[in-house]
């Protein structure tokens, strides 16, 4: 435990000194300038349904980021709506602006400079609809906006726990590499990001949650180990999920046809 200890304490300095190197790769490999912004297909195509959609997706991260997280981000398409609206928080975007929050156009289900995207959750007709309104309220009201830190946050995946906070309905299981996505500020307790448990956090540095959704998840210095005991699947750092493939998503989508 002690040399196990030891070697925690290196991550930080670790995130550190790769933050000012290979600052030009995806985790892909290649230029971030140049990778792949396009659709995966995930997403439905807004002509094809006329329904509310609302879907949240991870991707590893840009550059060596993606080697220890994801970037994390919530779409959003109302009933008869042409596109979607796509909510997130990148720091480019604070230095740039004064808030970090995007909401945009772009292909819900796009690669993340070249990393394809995973469907966490997703939820559809007049359930989504009402998601919405939460969502927008939640996004309006998100408190961090003026601040972004890679690590131990709030980043991106800080935002996307703060609004499912708020729709519990969609029951979303963040993963194990969305680092940030436990940071609640000053307060210690907050319900889970799915809304089917509670979680205690310090800092987001070190914390322990307990859910039915997400499992029993202990965090370490901001790195997630875990186990989901209902899909009988492990949460570890870098690695992210390994086990039985996530079937939330799967079990609702097989639900609405029924």
């Amino acid at each position: 435990m002690k040399t196990l200890a030891k070697w925690l304490l290196l991550v930080p300095p670790l995130l550190l000194l790769l933050a000012h190197i290979d600052r030009d790769r995806s985790f892909s490999g290649g230029s971030w300038r140049s990778a792949s912004r396009a659709s995966v297909g995930l997403a439905p195509r807004p002509v094809q349904t006329p329904d509310a959609v609302v879907q949240v997706y991870a991707a590893r991260a840009v550059r060596w980021r993606g080697y220890f997280g994801v970037h994390t981000w919530i779409a959003a398409k109302p009933a008869a709506a042409q596109s979607y609206s796509v909510y997130e928080v990148t720091g480019w975007r604070l230095r740039r602006s004064n808030t970090s929050i995007t909401v945009s156009d772009r292909a819900p289900d796009g690669r993340w400079f070249g990393n394809a995207p995973e469907l966490l959750a997703e939820l559809r007709g007049a359930e989504a609809e009402r998601a919405i309104e939460k969502i927008v309220a939640a996004v309006d009201r998100y408190p961090y906006a003026d601040t972004y830190r890679v690590w131990p946050g709030p980043n991106s995946n800080t935002f996307t726990a703060f609004v499912l906070r708020d729709v519990p309905e969609l029951r979303a299981d963040l993963p194990a590499t969305a680092i940030g996505k436990d940071y609640l500020g000053p307060r210690l307790f907050a319900a889970t990001p799915s809304g089917t448990g509670f979680q205690f956090s310090v800092l987001g540095v070190l914390g322990v949650m307990a859910a039915r959704e997400e499992g029993l998840e202990v965090n370490v210095l901001g790195l997630t180990f875990g186990i989901d005991a209902k899909e009988f699947a492990l949460k570890l750092p870098m690695a992210g999920r390994i086990g039985l493939p996530r079937d939330s998503v799967v079990r609702r989508a097989e639900a609405e046809v029924e």
